[in-house]
């Protein structure tokens, strides 16, 4: 029986891509750096800072690749007020909330950057854990993020169900042996189903999630 329902955030629960892009955009050219959509897609998204940067720029420091990361994500949270939720999303949580299933975020973003996007979102109380992959200590696309909050909440695997939009995440999750529904919010959907995820949805909005809930009538959740 579900007990559990699981969020990636970036992409997830908010399509944060276009922001995200837009600040890598304009840091990198500070280094003669540019990058357009498909390079993002394919070599910064989902990925951890530390790595795309030292990709990138090799030549830097183990410092100044901190200090380019922190700046990168100041840079995002300047543009983050503008973020709203996924289409559908309230509606999931709350659906979940009346029924007594446990909620989390599980990120790879650092805590500050969750914290505010929560905060911006008005979702900084919805959740009973918000898990950082850097304080878990490895990130996805090692399952060992999702096995902490499976642990954390006591479930089995069978027992959570999964969102993600990221080929990190959907590697992460189904690694951990959950139930798995891809966001094509930042990726195509054929991808995502290769990488293991049970159903692809653009948002929570599909009826077909809502099928997959046993919820015959998703318009009747609506405020």
């Amino acid at each position: 029986m579900l007990a559990a329902i699981l969020y990636d955030l970036d992409g997830t629960i908010v399509n944060t891509d276009p922001l995200h892009y837009q600040a890598w955009q304009q840091l990198l050219r500070d280094y003669e750096i540019e990058i357009d959509e498909q390079f993002y897609k394919t070599r910064i998204s989902g990925r951890l800072n530390p790595i795309i940067v030292q990709e990138l720029l090799p030549e830097l420091s183990p410092e100044a690749v901190q200090k380019f990361s922190d700046r990168k994500e100041a840079r995002f949270r300047e543009l983050a007020p503008e973020l709203t939720p996924l289409p559908g999303l309230l509606n999931l949580i709350e659906w979940a909330d009346q029924r007594g299933l446990k909620q989390a975020v599980v990120t790879n973003a650092p805590r500050q950057n969750a914290d505010y996007m929560l905060k911006v979102l008005h979702l900084q109380d919805k959740f009973d854990q918000v898990v950082v992959s850097e304080e878990v200590g490895i990130p996805k696309p090692d399952p060992t993020p999702y096995r902490h909050i499976l642990n954390y909440f006591g479930l089995s695997p069978e027992q959570a169900l999964a969102f993600e939009d990221s080929p990190s995440g959907i590697r992460a999750a189904v690694g951990a042996g959950i139930p798995t529904v891809g966001i094509a919010s930042t990726q195509e959907p054929e991808d995502l189903y290769e990488l293991g995820a049970m159903l692809v949805i653009h948002d929570f909005t599909d009826s077909q999630l809502w099928e997959l809930l046993g919820v015959s009538n998703p318009v009747a959740l609506k405020n």
